[in-house]
């Protein structure tokens, strides 16, 4: 006899994401925003994946635990052709996984790349983690991880 496994039911705010992005037609899972996205990688749903340049996350700051995946590299931000090998080095294909970059574009195009490379359940942070420029052409100051509170370390 063999037993039948029942999906785990997918997260509440995971499940929203999903179904904006199919409203949408998002090529990955959906966005989600930075503190569902912190509640989640508490909670154990999720992983928290940084796809910003190493030096980014050594001179801006970075989310204590998260994984480190460089979507591109260096001050010309050139894109990483190995992104997607690197990523299934550190998560596996059918985990829940959360990408942030700067201001969530970056890793919006790391979410689209990581789910044509076969990972299932792949979520890009809104607002990143500095947020969006003001009228100033400053981050940080209208949304974004860090704009939130949200727990993170500087080298």
């Amino acid at each position: 006899m063999s037993a039948v496994l029942a999906e785990t039911p997918l997260h509440p705010d995971l499940a929203r994401a999903r179904e904006a992005a199919k409203a949408t037609s998002l090529p990955y899972a959906g966005s989600v925003p930075p503190a569902d996205a912190w509640a989640l990688v508490q909670a154990g749903a999720a992983v928290l994946v940084d796809v910003r340049t190493a030096e980014e996350r050594k001179f801006v700051g970075h989310v204590p635990g998260s994984a480190h995946v460089p979507w591109a590299t260096g001050t010309a931000l050139t894109r990483n052709p190995r992104f997607v090998r690197e990523l299934e080095a550190k998560v596996k294909k059918d985990e829940t996984v959360l990408l942030l970059c700067r201001s969530g574009k970056r890793s919006a195009l790391a979410a689209e790349a990581a789910t044509k490379g076969g990972f299932t359940s792949v979520f890009n942070v809104s607002e990143g983690f500095e947020g969006e420029l003001n009228d100033a052409q400053q981050r940080g100051s209208a949304d974004g991880w860090r704009f939130h509170g949200l727990p993170w370390l500087q080298d």
